[in-house]
């Protein structure tokens, strides 16, 4: 519990400080780094919206998680769901080599993945980042696996008497009753597909594609010049993780 509740009030006092951080000017920032703003300035953000079109790489990052959420849900269920309740050859190799992903950051093989990708066509081309979010469903995989494997043999085959077919039994049966499993998948990968910055440093290299951690980046690398419009930026960014968070605690709570 205190280690917990150390950890908590540290997260608390840096977030709160990069709120407080975001309504300051940038002699403020120098003379009250960690102070509450004498005169609560809305400069920054309305530079990082409206003259650096902040809200666009926002719409970036949204089309492009959402996506890659709902692939990586689907296919990763799917296939869960074909190795939890089938018997077949090979499906203890199966399992290991989706574990196998768990060990393996995909930072190992970016060159391979980066001229596949462009022989392709699918740099610079959200298709391919989705297929890359989504080929990293080792842990949702995981997860769903051990899930469906606690299901009652009797839901299936009640299922199959009534003349369901396979596909059918995934979408109407077992989907609904794994929403728990869903939502924790779903927020999971949110927060990490949301704050990757090197998958799409490396595949999205047009500007215009940027997501919100790449319009980030370029605020740091100039960190001097625009420390304070980076606050802003990162203000901005965090909103989304914590509503998500608040709105479908209960489910992950569940899940």
């Amino acid at each position: 519990t205190v280690v917990f509740g150390l950890y908590c009030l540290i997260a608390i006092l840096l977030i709160g400080n990069m709120v407080l951080s975001s309504f300051k000017t940038k002699d403020e920032l120098l003379h009250n780094t960690f102070g509450v703003p004498k005169v609560f300035s809305l400069e920054n953000y309305r530079t990082v919206v409206v003259e650096d079109g902040f809200l666009r790489y926002f719409l970036n990052s949204i089309v492009l998680t959402l996506l890659s959420i709902v692939s990586l849900v689907f296919f990763s269920s799917m296939t869960a769901y074909g190795i939890a309740r089938y018997r077949f050859k090979g499906k203890s190799l199966l399992e290991v080599y989706f574990l196998l992903g768990l060990m393996f950051p995909i930072q190992i093989a970016i060159l391979p993945l980066f001229i596949i990708m462009r022989n392709l066509g699918l740099v610079n081309n959200y298709l391919g980042m989705i297929i890359l979010y989504t080929a990293n469903m080792s842990f949702s995989l995981f997860i769903f696996s051990q899930f469906f494997r606690d299901l009652p043999a009797a839901l299936h085959e009640s299922a199959v008497i009534d003349g369901a077919g396979e596909f059918r039994i995934y979408a109407t049966i077992m989907m609904p009753i794994s929403k728990p499993v869903i939502f924790t998948v779903g927020l999971i990968n949110f927060v990490q597909i949301w704050n990757d910055f090197y998958i799409p440093l490396v595949f999205l290299t047009r500007r215009a594609l940027s997501t919100l951690t790449l319009a980030i980046y370029r605020y740091l690398a100039n960190f001097l010049s625009y420390w304070n419009y980076v606050f802003a930026a990162a203000t901005i960014a965090l909103v989304p993780v914590i509503v998500v968070f608040f709105v479908f605690s209960d489910q992950i709570i569940s899940g």
